[in-house]
């Protein structure tokens, strides 16, 4: 089969040997496979990157030094079968990106044991295999990982419906946010992003206010909704509400506090706040502007070393959750809000390109304002993208 490998930064595209599936395992002619934000960085940083999850306990990422066959967000057809599996070929399918080798469990696309979907053919494992639903556009089902990402996102955040989401970046990352957001009922999401083209795909996405931070701040537009924003606003909100439960007669005013707090009244209403940029510095600005008490969810990755300021955020009592992937239930989830329609991603899907353009497309993917989201189409000939 051919495929693409990467080997100290440089593409090429090569020969390789056809994937054989062991038991548990399909074999995939891949229909089309989406260029990750997280590809990007692997390009540039894999070594640092390996080294971190090599702390986390897993050193079975690729190195610089690998020819890695990046692409972990992928669909394809099914082929051949190995032993113990069920799914007929030329089902369709999509697949959470894990293989199992042995007594090892790799991750596809980011490691020399599973070799991602850059290629004519990719192995998955059956038990996190999902067929797509008959009627779904398979560009738009190849989105279902993504899309996951932006769930998890969303689940790990513990928003509300009626609390305000604002979302800091509107690459795919922030867009797959903004998307699960409206398509899980929170109702108002404000975006934002310096680039034109990105606003206006946080807009098509689900987004109903979008801010150019070059022009205005997101924090501006929470005005209205109750939050505290000021140290001394605390401190009158503190003191009126001593002074009018200390003067009710009768009933101990501890009473009253405990039972506002049980209903949740006690902590300041506040905003949840999504970092989907992941570049030095910003997560200190979303610190030092969001308001008291918000929630700040990082998703984008910062590769990196960066600096906060710990004092500024414990004098905002701000909390602050890092997320990464998503559970194989979620998968499916975002699967089936694709199919039915409870997710607008077409407009995230920019362009396509063969094997032999994926180094093209690395290059276009720099400017926000051509594309979002280039998929490979491995029987595409020609190394231009083909913009949609």
């Amino acid at each position: 089969m051919k495929a693409v490998t990467c080997t100290e930064g440089e593409f090429a595209v090569v020969d390789l040997p056809d994937p054989a599936p062991g038991r548990g395992q399909l074999l995939l002619k891949v229909l089309r496979c989406g260029i990750c934000g997280s590809d990007l960085h692997a390009r540039d940083h894999c070594d640092e990157l390996a080294d971190i999850v090599a702390e986390v306990g897993y050193d079975g990422l690729f190195r610089s030094t690998d020819a890695a066959v990046f692409g972990h967000e992928f669909s394809g057809e099914v082929l051949e079968r190995g032993p113990g599996t069920s799914l007929e070929p030329g089902t369709r399918v999509v697949s959470f990106p894990l293989l199992r080798r042995g007594k090892e469990v790799h991750t596809t696309g980011l490691s020399p044991a599973a070799p991602g979907g850059y290629a004519e053919q990719v192995l998955v494992q059956e038990a996190m295999t999902f067929a797509i639903p008959d009627g779904l556009d398979t560009d738009i089902a190849t989105l279902t990982e993504p899309m996951a990402v932006g769930l998890h996102a969303v689940r790990r955040s513990g928003i509300s419906k009626k609390q305000v989401a604002v979302v800091v970046g509107c690459g795919p990352v922030g867009l797959a946010v903004i998307g699960m957001l409206k398509a899980t009922g929170v109702r108002t999401v404000v975006a934002s992003d310096l680039s034109p083209g990105r606003r206006a795909l946080a807009r098509t996405v689900g987004a109903d206010v979008v801010v150019d931070p070059a022009q205005d701040s997101p924090w501006a537009q929470l005005g209205g909704h109750g939050y505290i924003e000021k140290a001394p606003d605390l401190f009158e909100l503190g003191m009126s509400s001593m002074e009018k439960l200390r003067a009710i007669p009768l009933i101990p005013w501890t009473r009253i506090w405990d039972i506002a707090e049980f209903a949740g009244q006690t902590t300041p209403k506040h905003p949840v706040v999504f970092e989907c940029v992941g570049v030095p510095g910003l997560l200190d600005q979303v610190i030092a502007g969001a308001p008291l008490a918000a929630k700040v969810v990082v998703v984008g990755v910062c590769m990196q070393p960066d600096t906060v300021r710990p004092a500024m955020a414990i004098n905002k009592e701000i909390d602050l959750r890092f997320v990464l992937g998503y559970t194989p239930r979620e998968f499916q989830e975002a699967l089936q809000l694709l199919a039915a329609g409870k997710v607008n991603a077409a407009p995230l899907v920019t362009g396509t390109v063969g094997l032999h353009g994926v180094d093209t497309a690395f290059t276009a993917l720099r400017d926000p304002e051509a594309h979002a989201k280039i998929l490979i189409d491995p029987t595409q000939d020609g190394i231009e993208v083909a913009t949609h």
